[in-house]
């Protein structure tokens, strides 16, 4: 299908149906969708969830202690949000089960730039794929069960359609009233409409933003009179009234209220009748009108605590359902938040060399995340990540205990990820010579920025030392073992000659054994074993060896039990796997002629050199950023 024919298919879709009130009712006794209130139509757009076990994925488990959680793909780009988008949905699941959440209203808050209002477009969105029904020509799309009395009508329907009575609370509208009169009460004569909502029409959803406090008033919600027909009707007339509040135009829909608490309180009246009776007063001196929707508002903590610590504001306040929406706080799912960014700019193609993402999503996560007690905040961050830290820092604590001593309002502050995002833009154009990111840049921009943002000095100073006492000494070791593993060919075999040989070394040493190597004929006593074995040890600063030796060569006895009698691989244990890269790149003398982007001295060495180099853009450098990140990374050892 072209793109002509798809646009046609779609439009065709949504365009409305007209029946007899005989048919939809005969629809209703079939189809209780043709009934469905807004609460359940969303909740059939959002779907059925996707199960996930987290015991299976042993990173998840530790997150999530091993329960079982749910992922709705309506909401699969929202990273990090899971409990967020559940609390979201469980609003909706009580709402369509008529319970108190179908009187309240769903207010997310949160810090600026945290996703409200990108879950406020996405649930708009949703409510477009399905489909309510609406009496013909109502300005305020009014659900046909409006004409039947709950007393009256509601056993005669239940018994004939199918109907539940709680579906005929609503009532009808001065217009629907006015058209009555005109019927002589012959009902038949109203013809319903199926209709789509729309964002474009505003047929179901609507948007209210707050306005000057002078000049906004209940109208923007509740509609006025139009002047333009006042010589035709009176004032108080149904027909002279524009209904093009926000409340009239989203019945049976969403009505999304922008900052809500930054509109003057007489705006928010209506709100109260509107959730709790489902209906609403307008300006003139008719009747009700009826609503039956979903009212989705959103703002910032600030105006959410002035409006909540003012004892006139109590009503409302017991009408609203309050999910918060915190920043991301595992740094893998910031990743995939600028990830997606990303892929929706020209950047997506651009070079970002490794590294750069995980940096600013650490340090966007470090700025978020409250003061552990006795332990680091980049293990607690590593430990909200999912990551294990039984072997690297023996003082990290659980995920659930970090939570519980940091209290309820984690990731209501930090930098916020349009904060991330802008840095990101200007790192990618640092370079007048080429659009690419890289982590030093990065650094760079990330401490200017900083400094112009004029955070309190306290606040300031924590986030430069970020940067430079966590992030730049970190990213320097992951560059080093990036250069180390390109200018080593046979890297994997070099460290597990090392391995294999340390724990044969460890071995005899234990036993009080003489060693003699068979390759080479030469024979280690215990001193001489014990210094090769200090040769790999020492770089990494390894302060109790005996205990480190019996350990590693309990894990490896352990392990070739299990194996065929073969060693393990060098990297499956951690503590070691790091004493063995120190080992291997503790001296940089070797490295220099082949990273350094000096004139070389022989065919051989530029040889290598672009071996290197090609080695380094095939991990997915840029050969200009080679250079700076092999200079950058040379200063630095060379300062330390």
């Amino acid at each position: 299908m072209d793109i002509y024919g798809s646009f046609a298919t779609r439009f065709e879709k949504t365009r409305e149906d007209e029946l007899s009130l005989e048919e939809y009712l005969a629809l209703c006794k079939d189809n209780p969708a043709a009934y469905a209130t807004a609460g359940e139509r969303m909740l059939t757009a959002i779907g059925e969830p996707e199960q996930i076990d987290t015991r299976n994925d042993p990173r998840l488990s530790r997150i999530f202690a091993n329960k079982v959680i749910k992922v709705y793909p309506a909401f699969r780009e929202f990273y990090g949000m899971e409990e967020v988008i559940e609390q979201v949905v469980a609003y909706f699941r009580h709402s369509a089960q008529g319970l108190e959440e179908k009187k309240q209203i769903l207010y997310l808050l949160g810090p600026v730039g945290g996703g409200k209002s990108s879950i406020a477009e996405r649930l708009k969105q949703l409510m477009e794929r399905v489909p309510f029904y609406a009496i013909k020509g109502s300005p305020v799309n009014e659900s046909p069960l409006g004409l039947f009395d709950y007393e009256e009508d509601g056993p005669i329907l239940e018994e004939q359609y199918g109907i539940p009575r709680r579906y005929l609370k609503g009532i009808l509208s001065p217009w629907a009233v006015k058209r009555l009169h005109e019927y002589n009460g012959d009902i038949r004569k109203f013809r319903v409409v199926r209709r789509y909502p729309s964002i474009l029409r505003q047929i179901g959803i609507a948007k209210t933003e707050p306005g000057d406090e002078n000049n906004q008033d209940i109208s923007s919600l509740v509609g006025k009179v139009d002047i333009r027909k006042l010589e035709q009707y009176a004032q108080d007339d149904a027909d002279a009234y524009s209904y093009s509040g926000g409340l009239c135009l989203a019945n049976q829909g969403l009505l999304e209220f922008v900052e809500m608490f930054k509109a003057p309180i007489k705006v928010l009246h209506p709100l109260l009748t509107a959730t709790q009776e489902g209906n609403f007063k307008g300006t003139e001196g008719f009747g009700a009108i009826p609503f039956d929707g979903i009212i989705l508002a959103h703002s910032n903590e600030s105006e959410w605590k002035a409006f909540r610590n003012n004892r006139n504001n109590e009503a409302l306040l017991d009408r609203i359902f309050v999910v918060k929406v915190p920043y991301c706080l595992r740094y893998g799912e910031e990743i995939k938040i600028y990830e997606k960014l990303l892929r929706n700019s020209s950047l997506a193609n651009a070079v970002c060399a490794p590294g750069t993402l995980k940096m600013m999503a650490q340090m966007s996560v470090l700025t978020r995340l409250q003061e552990p007690e006795n332990s680091s905040l980049f293990s607690k961050m590593q430990v909200y990540d999912g990551e294990n830290l039984k072997d690297t820092d023996p003082k990290a604590k659980s995920y659930q205990e970090y939570r519980d001593f940091a209290g309820v309002d984690e990731g209501m502050t930090g930098v916020s990820t349009r904060f991330a995002f802008k840095i990101m833009s200007r790192v990618f154009n640092f370079d007048s010579t080429e659009v690419a990111a890289n982590p030093v840049h990065l650094m760079y921009v990330l401490e200017q920025q900083i400094e112009r943002e004029q955070f309190p000095p306290e606040t300031e100073q924590k986030y430069l030392s970020f940067i430079k006492d966590v992030l730049a000494s970190r990213y320097a070791e992951f560059i080093g073992k990036e250069i180390q593993t390109a200018y080593l060919e046979s890297y994997s075999e070099y460290g597990q000659n090392i391995f294999d040989r340390y724990v044969t070394y460890a071995d005899f040493w234990i036993q009080d054994q003489e060693f003699r190597d068979h390759d080479t004929g030469e024979s280690f006593d215990r001193a001489s074993l014990n210094a090769e074995l200090e040769k790999i040890e020492k770089p990494a600063g390894i302060s109790n060896p005996k205990d480190f030796r019996n350990e590693i060569v309990n894990f490896v006895l352990r392990a070739r039990a299990a194996n065929a009698g073969k060693n393990p691989a060098w990297i499956s244990y951690e503590k070691l796997r790091v004493v063995i890269e120190k080992k291997m790149f503790s001296n940089t003398e070797e490295l220099l002629p082949v990273i350094s982007f000096n004139a070389k001295g022989s065919a051989e060495e530029q040889r290598k050199h672009e071996d290197f180099v090609n080695r380094m853009v095939t991990k997915g450098y840029t050969p200009k950023q080679v250079r700076l990140l092999c200079d950058w990374y040379l200063r630095v050892r060379k300062s330390s």
